[in-house]
């Protein structure tokens, strides 16, 4: 049968109509932007820079976003983004710098404004009411600084920086290692081990507990006060730190022991182990993360190159390992992974920097059981050398509901 001109045309009308919906369904959607701090040469003293990655709201994958920027020194180790997503902070250790950078819409970095640390930076964070920036720094001794922030600028240090030190043992040497700020903006606590006591190749001269959790009230103008009872033990070597989102918990990651420890929050910022633990990790766990529910806990094991995923029991705060519908509880990443996220809008995906792997390795979570599954074509190629990671949401994916 032969068809009329007009026919022809609103066949062709049809299936151009038809090509382009099709198209438009399979549109890759950006929901969130994450950021990747990494050395661009393979020298000690080569400048650091950071890598905007689009993560697909469907697989989780990630693709090259906004061009690369210098961290603004060498060495970056760590990153923190405020709670309106509208800034970073990026800690450098080769020039003891912290670089504020505004974060645009299509997720590009422009550097505002830089300070110099007091020491060696280690660990950054920022509180969520946006006022304060919270600074650990030290390789042979730990202090804390606080940072006023206005609009995300970078201002004065409030007060004189406090050291930290272990009661009774004022001469040993403090390696601080991880800063965590309570969701409230009630507290913060540092994560750090007594070289002194614990040296491993070196002599030891101290018979201190190895590892602490040092705690700090804030209070008016952002002056901290030590927590009654601070510090607390941590095992042998703590690592990193993290509160759940409802200022319940607070989770350690136990290096030297391969061991998650938990603490109960009481009277607002006292810290009390919980009754089970401490938990069973993989080997060398570096890092952690919670998810922005509070329900899981994602611990990245740098030896064995794998996250451990913890259900959290929010009546007790005790974590149990998860089993994927695989019955297995490994989760394996590209080389040594030493830090991970959870995405910032949807909280569904999950990411580790893999500093030998030179790559991002990703999982889809599972939000009702916090097993995970590899995204589509993890793992995903970075800079060299890659330590930090952080997240923003895309457009008006941030007010899903990802909160307890």
């Amino acid at each position: 049968m032969k068809f009329s001109k007009l026919s022809q045309l609103f066949l062709v009308s049809t299936i151009g109509l038809l090509l382009a919906i099709l198209l438009t369904s399979c549109e890759i959607v950006t929901i969130d932007y994450v950021f990747v701090a990494s050395s661009a040469g393979s020298g000690s003293g080569s400048a650091g820079q950071i890598q905007t990655y689009d993560v697909d709201s469907e697989s989780g994958a990630l693709r090259s976003g906004a061009p690369a920027v210098s961290s603004g020194g060498s060495v970056p180790v760590s990153m923190a983004v405020t709670s309106d997503y509208a800034n970073l902070y990026v800690a450098n250790q080769g020039n003891n710098s912290v670089v504020h950078f505004a974060v645009a819409g299509d997720g590009a970095l422009t550097t505002k404004d830089t300070v110099t640390a007091g020491g060696t930076p280690v660990s950054i964070a920022v509180n969520a009411a946006n006022t304060y920036l919270y600074v650990v720094s030290g390789t042979k001794s730990a202090t804390l600084a606080v940072y006023s922030l206005s609009g995300g600028t970078i201002g004065s240090v409030v007060g004189q920086p406090i050291p930290l030190t272990v009661p009774g043992y004022t001469s040993d040497t403090i390696i601080p290692t991880a800063v965590t700020v309570l969701a409230n903006n009630n507290a913060v606590y540092i994560t750090a081990y007594d070289q002194s006591a614990f040296n491993p190749g070196g002599s030891v001269t101290s018979s201190a507990n190895p590892g602490w959790v040092f705690g700090y009230s804030v209070g008016s103008g952002g002056a901290l006060t030590a927590i009654s009872s601070s510090p607390w033990k941590a095992g042998v070597k703590p690592t990193a730190i993290a509160a759940d989102p409802t200022n319940r918990f607070v989770y350690v990651t136990d290096y030297a022991s391969n061991e998650l420890i938990g603490y109960t929050i009481q009277d607002g910022s006292v810290l009390d182990f919980l009754i089970n633990g401490p938990f069973k990790t993989g080997n060398e766990p570096l890092a952690i993360v919670i998810d922005p529910r509070g329900k899981y806990i994602y611990v990245a094991n740098s030896l064995d190159s794998s996250v451990t995923a913890y259900t959290i029991d929010l009546a007790t705060g005790s974590p149990s390992a998860t089993v994927n519908v695989t019955g297995s509880q490994i989760n394996s990443t590209d080389t040594q992974p030493v830090a991970v996220l959870v995405d910032a809008a949807l909280g569904r995906f999950v990411y580790t920097a893999n500093h030998l792997g030179n790559s991002v390795s990703g999982f889809e979570l599972d939000a009702d059981t916090g097993a995970l599954t590899s995204t589509q074509a993890t793992p995903y190629p970075t800079g060299s050398q890659p330590t930090a990671l952080a997240s923003v949401p895309h457009g008006n994916h941030s007010i899903q509901s990802t909160t307890p």
